[in-house]
C-alpha cells in the first residue's frame, strides 16, 4: 500500500476522529451502489456485528481509524448500499482500501473459523496484545493463516525474440491467461517451490531464479512471493488437471491477462517493458 497505514490490535480509548469500517457479508463488503448517485446511509454501523476487530489507522494531519466487522448471512444491505466481492471491486475501490479490505477479510475469515482450540476444543480467547488467540485450558496459541505460494514468469529466447510462457486453467474464461502458481510445501524453499511447480505443471527445467516483488492476496489468504525465471530445457508437457494450454508467447501476440491489480499482470507488464509495448484487455 503507498498510504501510511500502522497496523494495531487495541482501538484506541477516545476516537472523534473520522474511521472506516469495512463489514463484511461472508467474504462480500458492504459497499456503495454501483449508481453514483446513491446515497450513503446515516449510520451503516447500526447493523447488528458477529464480530469486529481494530485494524489500526491511516496516518495522516489526522489519524483515520480502521475497522472491520461481520453481519449474519441473512443481513440486507442499508437502502443503497450492496455487499460485493473484492474481485468484482477492482476497479470501484482505490487500491489502498482494497488492500485494507483484503487484510480486513482474512482477520474476519480467522476470527470465525478459529473460535475453538484445534487440540482441546475448549473456546479460544482472543490476545489483546497480539492478533492471536490462546486456548484457557491447554496454552495453544492460533495466529491468522497465511498461506505462501510461489508466481513466476518464465522467459525464453526463440530464435532471437523474447517470449515468456503463459498458461490457462480449464475454469478460466476461454482466452485468458497468466503465469505460473503454486502453494508452497512444507520444507521447500520459495525457489525449491519454483522449480517444482513448473516442472509439475508443464515440465520445463529452469535457470536463473530472481525474487521479483510479493503481494498479499486474499482468496482466501495467500501471500504470493513473485519470480522470473529463464528456460533451460525441456518440451512443454501439460497437468492436465491443472492446465488447459500453455505456450510461449511475444510482446506481440499477448492473450488476455489478468487485472492490473495482479502481481500476475506485474511480471507480464514487466516483460512487456524491457521487451516492447502493446495494449491488451484486462479482466
Amino acid at each position: 500500500m503507498s498510504l501510511s497505514f500502522s497496523p494495531a490490535v487495541l482501538p484506541p480509548t477516545e476516537n472523534s476522529t473520522p474511521a472506516y469500517w469495512f463489514i463484511f457479508r461472508g467474504a462480500d463488503l458492504l459497499v456503495l451502489d454501483e449508481d453514483e448517485t446513491a446515497a450513503l446511509p446515516e449510520n451503516p454501523c447500526d447493523l447488528p456485528f458477529l464480530r469486529q476487530h481494530y485494524l489500526g489507522w491511516i496516518e495522516g494531519d489526522t489519524a483515520v481509524h480502521c475497522f472491520t466487522a461481520e453481519v449474519a448471512e441473512e443481513t440486507e444491505p442499508p437502502n443503497g448500499m450492496q455487499f460485493a466481492g473484492l474481485r468484482r471491486l477492482f476497479n470501484r475501490l482505490p487500491t489502498d482500501h482494497l488492500w485494507l479490505a483484503g487484510r480486513a477479510v482474512q482477520i474476519i475469515d480467522w476470527d470465525r473459523t478459529h473460535q475453538f482450540c484445534s487440540r482441546c476444543a475448549t473456546p479460544n480467547e482472543i490476545l489483546d496484545h497480539e492478533r492471536a488467540k490462546k486456548c484457557p485450558n491447554c496454552g495453544f496459541i492460533t495466529y491468522p493463516r497465511i498461506s505462501p505460494a510461489i508466481i513466476v514468469r518464465v522467459d525464453r529466447m526463440i530464435d532471437g525474440m523474447p517470449h515468456l510462457l503463459l498458461a490457462r486453467n480449464g475454469r478460466w474464461r476461454r482466452g485468458w491467461y497468466s503465469v505460473l502458481a503454486g502453494f508452497v510445501e512444507p520444507g521447500e524453499t520459495l525457489e525449491q517451490c519454483v522449480h517444482r511447480e513448473v516442472f509439475e505443471e508443464v515440465g520445463l527445467e529452469l535457470k536463473n531464479v530472481r525474487y521479483f516483488g510479493s503481494q498479499p492476496w486474499p482468496f482466501p489468504n495467500s501471500l504470493m512471493v513473485g519470480f522470473t525465471a529463464e528456460y533451460a530445457s525441456g518440451d512443454i508437457v501439460l497437468e492436465e488437471e491443472e492446465l488447459d494450454d500453455a505456450n510461449w508467447f511475444t510482446v506481440d501476440t499477448l492473450p488476455n491477462l489478468p487485472s492490473s491489480m495482479s502481481i500476475a499482470r506485474r511480471l507480464v507488464d514487466d516483460f512487456v517493458r524491457q521487451h516492447g509495448e502493446t495494449e491488451k484487455r484486462e479482466e
